[in-house]
């Protein structure tokens, strides 16, 4: 949406970096250290204050805050801290094998940690998360064969449009619960 208004710019520049060609001009709302912190603290208040979960909350808010530390990692040296300071990127969006094996670890660590903490309650908790990881995998793979974005408009809406799988995951979680795990008991001896 801040691209749509113009607020952020973002510029399609095919072949500026192996696995990306977007050319962050000005992000400073949604890609500098100081929106992050900021971000997280929303969300982190929000969750808590929706939810009466500060605890989650607050896990859910350095989750947020992790984009910047994980965009990092892959972006060129386009991310600031604040508005109009030095920019950060280590830029391993300029290495297919590079960027495939971190997104790739993160993704399965993510599961890993999701399947070891829930379980399924009924048929949607099971087969429609089997169906979103592969759906996810398949887009993700898709763009690495398909061309960019043929402008920003179609960039912005496609982003937004990209919250339908947020919707997704949070009907699919709606569907699993936590495993709780037997309290250790001693045997009488």
């Amino acid at each position: 949406m801040l691209v749509l208004g113009n607020i952020e710019i973002v510029r399609i520049v095919p072949g500026l970096m192996r696995m990306s060609p977007f050319d962050f001009v000005f992000y400073p709302y949604s890609h500098s250290l100081l929106a992050a912190v900021v971000w997280a603290l929303a969300f982190n208040l929000l969750y808590g204050y929706v939810t009466r979960d500060w605890q989650v909350g607050a896990l859910a808010g350095l989750v947020v805050l992790s984009h910047w530390f994980l965009d990092v990692l892959v972006h060129r040296p386009d991310l600031p801290l604040f508005p109009g300071s030095e920019k950060f990127g280590l830029g391993l969006w300029n290495s297919m094998a590079g960027t495939l094996a971190l997104e790739f670890l993160f993704f399965g660590v993510g599961l890993f940690l999701y399947f070891r903490a829930t379980r399924a309650k009924d048929r949607i908790g099971a087969f429609g998360l089997y169906a979103l990881i592969a759906f996810l995998v398949l887009l993700y793979l898709s763009t690495l064969v398909s061309p960019p974005p043929p402008n920003l408009t179609v960039l912005a809406w496609g982003g937004i449009a990209a919250l339908i799988m947020v919707v997704w995951a949070w009907w699919v979680d709606r569907h699993r619960e936590a495993k709780v795990e037997a309290p250790l008991v001693k045997k009488a001896s």
